[in-house]
């Protein structure tokens, strides 16, 4: 009966497979999490742009209203949403700024438009995307 085998694995074998087991499995799940970040935070950054395209062209659209126009176009009239009521995972808010044509001395006549939206990304950073745009006081 000594030359008989029983199936199955030796201790050495099992211990084997518990160690490379060990080493293998924590590098595979931080893998698994930096790629789900590295898959989300685009998508929340391609949020917040169009969130801020957004409200752009609401204030273009208001600057080009015959009930509204160029006077229109102050913060008080956009107030900072904080969160926006239809994606709540972002803040946004609207900055005017007056100019004149060289648009960077005070004075009257062209708008600066900045819309900043904020989120947190998938690392738990705090992130902001801003867009900007120029209206003019100019009616042809």
């Amino acid at each position: 009966m000594h030359g008989r085998r029983r199936p199955g694995f030796t201790l050495i074998e099992t211990v084997a497979s518990l160690v490379i087991l060990g080493l293998a499995v924590p590098p595979m799940l931080w893998a698994i999490r930096e790629v789900h970040i590295q898959r989300v935070d685009p998508i929340l950054t391609s949020r917040a742009r169009w969130l801020a395209i957004e409200k752009i062209e609401d204030v273009i659209a208001d600057r080009h209203s015959t009930t509204r126009g160029y006077s229109y176009l102050v913060g008080g009239n956009y107030a900072a949403e904080t969160p926006i009521a239809t994606d709540t995972a972002f803040n946004r808010s609207v900055t005017f700024t007056e100019t004149l044509a060289d648009l960077s001395t005070a004075g009257s006549g062209y708008m600066n438009v900045a819309v900043d939206v904020s989120w947190t990304d998938g690392d738990g950073d705090a992130q902001t995307l801003s867009v900007a745009t120029v209206l003019t006081d100019y009616t042809p």
